[in-house]
């Protein structure tokens, strides 16, 4: 699996760029502010559907303009897939594969296997359960069509069930037989993507912890634990527990939509005891990871993106990473920089082909 060339056009601050890329190392460097993470997300884009940085499309498109368009040429079991996504305001996103447009975005999760590593990863470590939520969820349905469908519907019934909690409220008046439909939807459904976050960790973390200790030499211990309120409960349990509670917030309070991943160091929270580059090759570790249990699931090397990477490690870290190319751990390559001599002088450590791509 491999990303022949990229084509964009007013997207982010980039008017219009055509690439050709090397299928093992691709080196996008030049001044901050110039477009080298917009190449890296027009990538992603291609490849989920959506920008890692900004979910939002309309504000994707270069200020200025009113739409905008990728397209780009993927190699995949000796076969060339094209994918081409363009946005124009006020009408809805369009995601084709080899010209024929997908009438989910859903379907297209898993053709191109993909990971991204960059600094805006931090996020996962400051930032709400939500966030770690959507990257469990992420890397679960890259490979699990299934898993994906269930989420989508359980995050349906769960808003349709808030609505019907806020009509009750509105209007002095409660309907139990109508919310247990609701609840029967959440019971069954939550029950599965539960069952399946629980397996997946389990494969999760023994590889994590394998990642942190390479990049970190064996320093300390890390580990991820899975919080989830069906670990003390059964979801009927839950949901007659909350009621009272969910009818005065007005919203459901119980479920697996509140699940969450802690994230330890030497069995502290990270968030708190972890210090900058403890917290560095933790989510390296954990992209890492993620790396690797993608490409077992899919049976292909994903493309991985490395973005302002290097700028972020030390030297005995950069290092480990060089090692792991050279073992042909990794398939291509994307790496950005504002440093291009430090760039080729770590590129040339690898002995793989590459290009360098000055902005």
């Amino acid at each position: 699996m491999f990303l022949k060339s990229l084509s964009l056009i007013n997207y982010k601050n980039i008017a219009e760029h055509t690439f050709e890329f090397d299928s093992k190392i691709n080196a996008i460097v030049g001044k901050n502010g110039i477009g080298k993470t917009t190449i890296l997300d027009a990538i992603y884009h291609l490849a989920i559907g959506k920008s890692y940085f900004n979910p939002l499309a309309t504000q994707n498109i270069k200020h200025g303009e009113d739409f905008f368009v990728l397209d780009g040429q993927f190699e995949k079991e000796l076969r060339t897939e094209q994918i081409l996504c363009s946005y124009k305001k006020g009408q809805k996103k369009i995601l084709k594969r080899n010209g024929k447009i997908y009438e989910r975005f859903s379907e297209h999760i898993g053709l191109i296997p993909i990971v991204i590593i960059s600094p805006s990863d931090v996020d996962l470590i400051m930032e709400g359960s939500e966030t770690r939520r959507r990257f469990i969820d992420n890397v679960i349905s890259t490979s699990d069509p299934a898993y994906l469908s269930t989420l989508i519907n359980y995050q349906k019934t769960v808003a349709q069930r808030n609505a019907l909690l806020k009509y009750f409220a509105a209007n002095h008046v409660f309907d139990v037989d109508n919310l247990a439909v609701y609840n029967e939807q959440m019971i069954e459904m939550g029950k599965i993507l539960f069952e399946k976050r629980k397996y997946f960790l389990e494969q999760f973390v023994p590889i994590f912890q394998k990642y942190y200790q390479i990049i970190s030499e064996n320093a300390e211990e890390v580990s991820i634990i899975y919080e989830s309120q069906l670990t003390e409960n059964s979801f009927e349990t839950l949901l007659a527990l909350h009621l009272q509670k969910d009818r005065i917030a007005q919203f459901s309070t119980a479920g697996v939509h509140k699940d969450d991943l802690v994230f330890t160091i030497d069995t502290y929270p990270i968030k708190k005891y972890g210090s900058q580059g403890q917290q560095k090759s933790f989510l390296i570790a954990l992209k890492l990871a993620q790396f690797e249990m993608i490409k077992n699931q899919s049976k292909t090397l994903p493309i991985l993106l490395f973005d302002d990477i290097f700028d972020k490690l030390d030297a005995y870290r950069v290092q480990q990473i060089i090692n792991m190319v050279n073992e042909d751990v990794f398939g291509q390559i994307f790496i950005s920089d504002t440093h291009p001599e430090r760039t080729e002088k770590i590129i040339k450590q690898t002995h793989k082909t590459y290009k360098i791509y000055t902005l």
